[in-house]
């Protein structure tokens, strides 16, 4: 996938993991926000994809690689919700 590719998927995939993730009180977070959680998303997914299949995932503009990428997205998501949430108790 070239450059531009990887900008337009990952901002369709942290768009996409921002609705799963957010729920009711989901923050909106801006375009360029989208796209870095997109793309970090997508390579968390196709680790967390080799780790558990041992296949290697490569990505194209396809279904299954979409949702590998919005799943290491919502990961990460929600461990940045987990981490900011213990930090403010604290």
């Amino acid at each position: 996938m070239g450059f531009f590719s990887w900008i337009v998927f990952g901002a369709l995939a942290g768009w996409a993991a921002n609705l799963v993730i957010g729920g009711r009180d989901r923050r909106r977070q801006g375009c360029l926000v989208s796209v870095l959680v997109g793309v970090v998303g997508a390579a968390l997914g196709g680790l967390l994809y080799r780790l558990v299949t041992g296949h290697e995932k490569t990505f194209e503009f396809d279904f299954p690689s979409f949702g590998v990428a919005v799943l290491g997205a919502v990961v990460l998501l929600g461990l940045l919700r987990l981490v900011l949430t213990l930090t403010r108790r604290s």
